[in-house]
């Protein structure tokens, strides 16, 4: 099951994809998740998908208040062979219970994310980039990743790929001509499919583990842009900048939200615009425009005094 907006949502839709990450939930494991009952009835696991039903835990927005309310939508794959870890749950034949564990893992045998964490450009979640942990499967799997990359042509980009000692892999997948960024649901199902096969054949031969698990999913609306490699592609969208303005005089930082005017090369500086949006608007013009001086206000500031640099959207 999966879910897609009528046309005159997409918009909307976007927008509330970005600011959860994702916008659905569809989840591959062995049928021991998709029911309560004891392990001892079930018999060995095999391949099954299903869709999550939503539940009101799972209606709030992963970085901001929203109005609209979704469901993350990762597709997190649970590799369904025997492994020890099955093993010792049919022993115990206990139901699966749903809560946190210590150490930031659910007891539903998903690793949780360091969503909590600040992003930092090259963490492999937000900020970007490639995190192997020195794990010794991991440049194994990264290249698995970009293998099947190429069967997507030139609009889909790795954006982020982190794997844990634990078993989890974790991908963001950054589509070019998408004003966010976002592939669709379609595009990250289709790639997830094709990722856990080569997986799933390349376990099967002993080169990597055989009871991975993976989730592929988009940027969110958190993705950290590079300075100033990012800025020219996402020129017509607002930004929300942390910036100092004297990084010799170590001073406090700021905030705000601008548009980039334009790059000085030279300098190596950027220009920015205040954004046309309600933030910036004095609160008692109800409604109306910047004014002519806000229009005219430029701030110019070198790459090393910007901090962070986000997308912004309205909620």
């Amino acid at each position: 099951m999966s879910f897609l907006p009528p046309p005159h949502q997409s918009t909307d839709y976007a927008n509330t994809m970005l600011r959860n990450k994702i916008a659905h939930t569809l989840l591959r494991r062995s049928p021991i998740a998709a029911v309560s009952s004891p392990l001892s009835s079930l018999g060995a696991p095999s391949s099954t998908v299903f869709a999550s039903e939503p539940t009101p835990s799972q209606t709030t927005c992963s970085s901001f208040s929203c109005r609209h309310h979704a469901f993350p939508f990762s597709l997190r794959l649970f590799n369904t062979n025997s492994s020890k870890h099955f093993r010792d749950e049919v022993k115990e034949q206990n139901p699966p219970q749903y809560g946190r564990e210590d150490e930031g893992e659910t007891t539903d045998g998903w690793e949780e994310d360091d969503d909590d964490l600040e992003p930092e450009l090259g963490d492999g979640g937000d900020g970007g980039g490639v995190v192997l942990q020195g794990v010794p499967w991991g440049e194994h799997v990264l290249l698995l990743a970009q293998e099947v990359l190429l069967q997507f042509g030139d609009d889909i980009k790795l954006y982020s790929f982190k794997v844990t000692p634990r078993g989890y892999i974790y991908v963001r997948l950054d589509k070019l001509s998408h004003e966010f960024g976002c592939p669709n649901l379609e595009e990250l199902d289709s790639y997830s499919k094709e990722y856990k096969k080569r997986l799933d054949e390349t376990g099967a031969l002993g080169n990597i583990p055989d009871d991975l698990a993976l989730e592929v999913s988009s940027p969110g609306a958190e993705r950290l842009l590079k300075i100033p490699d990012d800025l020219l592609r996402f020129k017509a969208t607002p930004m929300r900048v942390s910036y100092i303005e004297d990084v010799d005089s170590r001073g406090s930082e700021n905030d705000g939200v601008f548009m980039l005017d334009h790059l000085e090369l030279e300098s190596e500086s950027c220009i920015w615009k205040l954004a046309n949006v309600r933030e910036n608007r004095d609160p008692l013009s109800k409604g109306r425009p910047l004014t002519r001086k806000q229009k005219e206000w430029r701030l110019k500031l070198p790459y090393a005094n910007h901090k962070k640099v986000f997308l912004y959207l309205k909620c």
